[in-house]
C-alpha cells in the first residue's frame, strides 16, 4: 500500500472523524474513576462513538473483541475491556480508540490517573505526552518520517525509560492502518519525505523500565516483560504546508500542550 496523500474533501472527512473521537475521549476521560470497571469503560465508548452515527473501527479488527482498548499500569496496548477488572486508587490506564465516519478513519490513545497517582506514574505520562510533541515538531514537509522518530527518542532517552519497539505509529485514511510505519525510536534511514496531506497516527508507547514487552495467551494483552508500567499518548495529524495540524486534541484535565 502506497503514502496517500489525501484530497481536500478527504482532509475535511477526516476532520470531522478526528472530532467526533476526541469528542468520546472527553467524556471517557471524565468517566475514569477508581471502582469502574474496564468493561463498563468499553461500553461507554461504543456507546458514544454510535451516537455520533459513526462505527468503532477496533471492534472485530482482525478478531478484537471490544470497541475500546482499556489497558491498566503495565499493559502497553490492546487490553481487553473485562467486568472483572476493576480501576484502583493509584492506577493508570491507557485508553485506545478509534471511529469511521463516512468511510475514514481516525485513531487517538490516552494515558489517565486513576485518581491520585504517584509522582513517577505522572512523570512517565507527562514525558509520553511531551514526547509525541517533541516528535510531530519535525513534521513539517520537506522534512523525512525519521525525524518524528529520532525526536521522540531523543526526548525520552535522558529519562531512562523504555521505548516499545514492536508497536510503532501509522498512516491513516481510508484504512486504520495505513503505509507508512512511524516508529518511535530512532532510525538510521531518513524514511520517506513529508508532504501536504499526508496523515498518520503518532503514537509513543513508553515503559517506565525496560523497553521489552510480550503477549498475554489472549494474544492481544501486550505487557511490560519486567512488570514496570506504561504509558501511551497518540494522535492523528495532518502534515500540512507549514506546523502540522493535530486532529484530535481536545480540552483535557490534562495539559494538551
Amino acid at each position: 500500500m502506497a503514502i496517500t496523500i489525501k484530497t481536500e474533501q478527504e482532509i475535511q472527512l477526516m476532520r470531522e472523524s478526528c472530532r467526533l473521537l476526541a469528542d468520546v475521549f472527553q467524556s471517557l476521560e471524565q468517566a475514569v474513576r477508581p471502582g469502574i470497571s474496564t468493561m463498563e469503560i468499553n461500553i461507554l465508548g461504543d456507546q458514544l462513538i454510535r451516537r455520533h452515527g459513526c462505527i468503532p473501527n477496533f471492534l472485530h479488527y482482525n478478531g478484537f473483541p471490544a470497541s475500546i482498548c482499556v489497558s491498566v499500569n503495565d499493559e502497553v496496548v490492546h487490553g481487553i475491556p473485562s467486568k472483572h477488572r476493576i480501576l484502583q486508587e493509584g492506577d493508570i490506564v491507557s485508553l485506545d480508540a478509534g471511529l469511521i465516519y463516512k468511510g475514514y478513519h481516525s485513531d487517538m490513545a490516552r494515558t489517565f490517573g486513576v485518581g491520585q497517582i504517584s509522582p513517577e506514574a505522572q512523570r512517565l505520562i507527562d514525558a509520553t505526552r511531551e514526547s509525541f510533541f517533541a516528535g510531530i515538531g519535525k513534521a513539517r514537509p520537506g522534512n523525512h518520517l525519521h525525524e518524528i522518530s529520532n525526536a521522540i527518542d531523543a526526548y525520552i532517552k535522558p529519562f531512562g525509560y523504555g521505548i516499545v519497539r514492536e508497536l510503532v505509529g501509522h498512516g491513516i485514511g481510508r484504512h486504520l492502518h495505513e503505509d507508512p510505519q512511524v516508529p518511535n525510536f530512532a532510525q538510521l534511514r531518513r524514511g520517506p519525505r513529508l508532504r501536504p496531506g499526508m496523515t498518520l497516527a503518532v503514537e509513543p508507547m513508553i515503559n517506565m523500565g525496560r523497553a521489552d514487552v510480550e503477549w498475554l495467551d489472549d494474544d492481544w494483552t501486550v505487557v511490560t516483560q519486567d512488570g514496570s508500567w506504561s504509558a501511551h499518548y497518540e494522535n492523528t495529524i495532518l502534515i500540512t504546508e507549514g506546523d502540522p495540524e493535530i486532529l484530535t486534541l481536545y480540552e483535557s484535565r490534562q495539559p494538551e500542550n
